[in-house]
């Protein structure tokens, strides 16, 4: 038998040696889609979410995910992808929306409100919107795919292809992008008929119905009726819900009794019970409405820019308002002590007579009285002031006079019977 062989023993390999084992890196490959597109689709952190419920103007709404991936568009100023957005409201309502502004990446996650055409704050003019307000009514998604290959005369178009013709035609009108190059035939199909027939449609109002609760906040005291809040819609009535502890009621300003509902105008108050401990409620309410196509939507000030939106398709949503109240512990009043008499307040004291000289009597002290005059044949005037002081002082001096004479008298004559 030979000589049996063992394996030499595992040792670990260093410098060159290992150098021989590692393969070298495999050569950069280019992107298959240029720095624009790239761009498009990137995914940065989410950025914030806020505001309150509702659908009016410089509410905030928050971007989610793409509704739909379309085709790869070749256009004049680059290759790109078309979407469909969703929008979410704060109500959990998604609104499919279109981008009107091709030169600005979308950022997911960012928060959008809405605003008038005239304040589009994309790159381009926006040179035609009320043309592309009638791609949005004439085309997918407000008009199926069937049903607009049938208009068009093409035979098996689908969503996504209806999609992305239409997305190109927006872009045809908000930014001046044309489709060039290598498309796919029927989206090319669905632009061209869309570009030849849009018309001028003006800017899609506000909701059909409105609503706000002002102010948002109030505070106060409990055993108080605490706020004065206006409630501002376009329905007729709106419910009235109040999430506060048991007790505590809405009452209607004017009248002072409980209230479930108000119409535009309506004040009511939060009525807190004296004994409440303290805490807060909150007054809300709701209506429903409809989100019509063609409603811009731009990013928030505050965050990385982001594509300015439009709305693809009318669609329901739900309008909310609310405001806060809070209140503390109220101040209970001091009870009298029994056997304790309130002090009766002191009468007011009487005026003094004033010493100053009544006018009649203005006359200086020093002067002498002038001689009466003679009465004349018509009776004479009365005697006042100084004349009549004058003969006060005569009469008493005279009966002074009197008395001391009866005296006398009355003494002689009983002196005289004495002796």
């Amino acid at each position: 038998m030979g000589e049996r062989h063992h394996p030499a023993p595992f040792r670990e390999l260093t410098g060159k040696e290992l150098e021989q084992y590692i393969p070298p890196p495999p050569p950069e490959t280019p992107r298959p889609w240029p720095d624009r597109a790239r761009r498009h689709h990137r995914r940065p952190s989410r950025l914030r979410h806020g505001g309150r419920p509702g659908i009016r103007r410089g509410r905030q709404r928050h971007l989610r995910r793409q509704r739909l991936n379309g085709l790869k568009l070749s256009t004049s100023k680059g290759n790109i992808k078309a979407n469909l957005f969703n929008l979410k409201l704060e109500d959990d309502t998604v609104l499919q929306t279109y981008c009107i502004d091709f030169e600005t990446g979308i950022v997911n996650g960012a928060d959008y409100q809405e605003d008038s055409w005239s304040n589009y704050p994309g790159k381009g003019d926006f040179a035609e919107p009320a043309k592309v307000h009638w791609i949005l009514q004439n085309s997918y998604p407000s008009v199926g795919a069937d049903e607009l290959a049938e208009e068009i005369g093409v035979d098996g178009l689908n969503d996504k292809e209806a999609m992305s013709g239409t997305q190109a035609a927006i872009w045809h009108f908000s930014n001046d992008v044309s489709l060039e190059g290598r498309n796919h035939d029927k989206v090319e199909k669905v632009y061209d008929y869309l570009v030849e027939n849009a018309e001028e449609l003006p800017q899609t109002g506000e909701p059909d119905n409105s609503l706000r609760i002002s102010p948002s906040s109030a505070e106060g005291e409990a055993g108080s009726t605490i706020g004065e809040f206006t409630l501002e819609t376009s329905a007729d009535s709106v419910p009235l819900n109040l999430d506060a502890p048991e007790g505590v009621e809405l009452v209607d300003l004017e009248t002072g009794e409980p209230v479930e509902s108000a119409g535009d105008g309506g004040k009511f108050g939060v009525q807190v019970p004296e004994d409440a401990e303290p805490g807060e409620a909150t007054v809300s309410a709701s209506v429903s409405t409809n989100v019509h196509a063609g409603l811009l939507f731009k990013g928030v000030e505050g965050q990385d820019p982001t594509q300015t939106l439009i709305t693809a398709k009318t669609g329901e949503a739900t309008v909310e308002s609310s405001a806060k109240v809070s209140w503390t512990e109220g101040v209970p009043e001091k009870p009298e002590e029994p056997g304790e008499e309130k002090p009766e307040p002191e009468p007011e004291p009487e005026p003094e007579p004033s010493e100053e000289p009544s006018p009649e009597s203005s006359e200086p002290a020093d002067k002498k009285p002038e001689p009466e005059e003679e009465e004349e044949k018509e009776g004479g005037l009365p005697v006042t002031g100084t004349a009549l002081t004058g003969l006060i002082l005569a009469a008493v001096a005279a009966l002074g006079t009197g008395a001391t004479a009866m005296y006398l008298s009355r003494k002689r004559r009983s002196a005289t019977l004495e002796g």
